[in-house]
């Protein structure tokens, strides 16, 4: 059963599990302080392909693969997937789960995605549509560069501000099979606009939907900071995390003693050269499930807000000069 707790957040009374998740990356993010805790590390950013695009296939694929194996379910007892990428129609997630032959959902929320993926998910598993739901999205580096901004053989400069599209895919495995993490609530988010045009200021652009998020998500369950062992935002990065800061101070909320962003967690910013942090549907995605999610099955946290952040733009928009709105959904995990 679920039940609505105010105006954009579900409740679930008989929680979904999260079964099992994984995490494949590519090089550089192996290098950096998370490393020792990813599934695979993939020294060929290629990963065997001859395009950036088929490389990020690759990488759901083995993410989804490695998730099903881990929890010994095969691909036809999943009833619904829902995956999604940064490319052009999400070509990288059609590609890259086709071989398993599941029912599939494909979605866009940028960075944000790995959120919505799991919260539909979840919804799935709690209305009693399917035994295994499974969540995948990814990001890389080399595609999202030559799709955004410019190919990589044209060596442009990046400004301080501009954040490292992680190369990486994480799956998740939701299910009603009881596990140590459960799925207890969702907060949905609005697109949130403050009017900035700046592709290559990410943070700036996303900070303002992930305070109305965890604004609301407080709101809507009734909690405090203090509730959660952790608010973890998606990729809001060094520049995006202090904007955060000042607007949940100004609605009279402090939330930095609690706070984590995974784009600042998933690379060393003084050593990797990484600018604001990292970014891409593969940041918050990875960090989930190599680093979170067994702190969370081990007990370390006991409840934690996960706000994967997105920057809703196109190649076509921010060209024409339109602004780069923000989204941000909320997914509430806790141990079990």
């Amino acid at each position: 059963m679920e039940k609505k707790k105010g105006g954009q957040s579900i409740a679930f009374d008989r929680a979904p599990y999260l079964i099992e998740s994984a995490s494949v990356v590519g090089k550089k993010e192996g290098e950096g302080p998370l490393g020792k805790f990813f599934d695979m590390v993939e020294e060929d950013n290629l990963f065997g392909e001859n395009t950036w695009e088929e490389a990020e296939s690759t990488m759901q694929k083995e993410a989804c693969t490695l998730a099903l194996g881990k929890a010994h379910v095969k691909p036809e007892e999943v009833r619904f997937l829902f995956g999604g990428d940064l490319l052009r129609q999400g070509v990288a997630t059609s590609a890259g789960v086709e071989s398993l032959q599941i029912p599939l959902f494909g979605l866009f929320g940028a960075c944000s995605t790995s959120g919505e993926a799991l919260a539909l998910a979840s919804m799935c598993v709690a209305a009693g549509y399917g035994e295994y739901m499974l969540a995948v999205t990814s990001s890389h580096f080399g595609s999202a560069e030559k799709e955004f901004r410019f190919p990589l053989g044209y060596a442009n400069q990046r400004p301080l501000s501009a954040q490292w599209t992680v190369t990486g895919s994480g799956a998740f495995l939701v299910g009603t099979r009881k596990s140590h993490v459960r799925i207890s609530g969702v907060t949905i988010g609005k697109i949130v606009d403050y009017g900035l045009k700046d592709s290559q200021n990410m943070g700036a652009c996303m900070a303002p939907a992930a305070a109305d998020t965890i604004l609301c998500n407080m709101e809507d369950f009734g909690r405090k900071p203090e509730d959660y062992s952790r608010i973890i935002t998606g990729d809001l990065g060094y520049v995006g995390q202090t904007i955060l800061f000042d607007l949940m101070r100004k609605k009279g909320l402090d939330i930095m003693n609690s706070h984590m962003d995974c784009g600042m967690a998933i690379f060393d910013q003084q050593t990797q050269d990484t600018h604001a942090g990292g970014s891409g549907c593969g940041c918050a995605a990875t960090t989930l499930a190599s680093y979170i999610l067994p702190k969370i099955s081990k007990g370390e946290w006991k409840r934690v807000l996960f706000v994967p952040t997105g920057a809703l733009m196109s190649t076509v928009s921010y060209n024409e000069g339109a602004s780069v709105p923000g989204i941000a959904h909320g997914i509430v995990i806790e141990h079990c």
